[in-house]
């Protein structure tokens, strides 16, 4: 099946779905979004949220990472033991995975705010900033138990896919120093080993 995910190379939402394409051997092309200021759906691919990515198959369309991993499963031929967030019933597996994707939202919204025109400091913005630094430091003091509790027996899961393309996404962008978090930057160093991630590196597009 012809897969098409819309979306950008420097998107940290948009390389979660790309690196579970990779895993699971699941042909795509990019179609890149080349203005996040647009407001026009189509450029989203049919998304009336105005966000990325999406993913355009034969049959339908579907909205937002983990609706386009679920997909990506389903459609491959490779049968891979996934770790999903519904299967996070820990209270730090889950905790985790709730403060991984709020971090990834909050990064944006922070990237977003302080385009050019729009880079005025608010109470909104702040906040913004306090939340990350704050997210960030539970999730370096954590992330150790954490990955002990998921299932060995796994190839891949959403929270670590996720959690490595936050932390990889804040030093691409340099939005936050990661360097006072150790334990973060050495899990990303060993899941950034993957051929997937070699493969879907974040880079600005031309």
């Amino acid at each position: 099946m012809a897969c098409t995910i819309i979306g950008r190379s420097s998107s940290t939402f948009t390389r979660v779905a790309r690196i579970f394409a990779a895993e699971l051997g699941v042909p795509y092309t990019l179609e890149v979004v080349r203005d996040l200021k647009s407001v026009e759906i189509q450029t989203y691919g049919g998304n009336p949220a105005l966000k990325v990515p999406s993913m355009r198959t034969a049959s339908s369309t579907w909205f937002g990472a983990l609706n386009i991993c679920r997909e990506l499963a389903r459609i491959a031929k490779r049968e891979l033991c996934i770790v999903w967030p519904e299967a996070l019933e820990h209270p730090l597996l889950a905790n985790m995975q709730e403060l991984v994707l709020h971090a990834m939202a909050t990064e944006v919204g922070l990237i977003m705010s302080s385009l050019p025109e729009e880079a005025i400091e608010t109470v909104h913005r702040s906040k913004m900033s306090n939340s990350l630094h704050n997210t960030l430091s539970w999730l370096d003091t954590h992330v150790a138990q954490a990955l002990a509790a998921l299932p060995e027996e796994r190839h891949l899961s959403y929270l670590e896919a996720c959690l490595f393309c936050l932390v990889t996404h804040l030093e691409f962008r340099k939005l936050v120093p990661t360097a006072p978090y150790p334990a973060l930057a050495a899990f990303c160093q060993r899941f950034g080993e993957r051929p997937s991630c070699e493969q879907t590196q974040f880079r600005f597009d031309a």
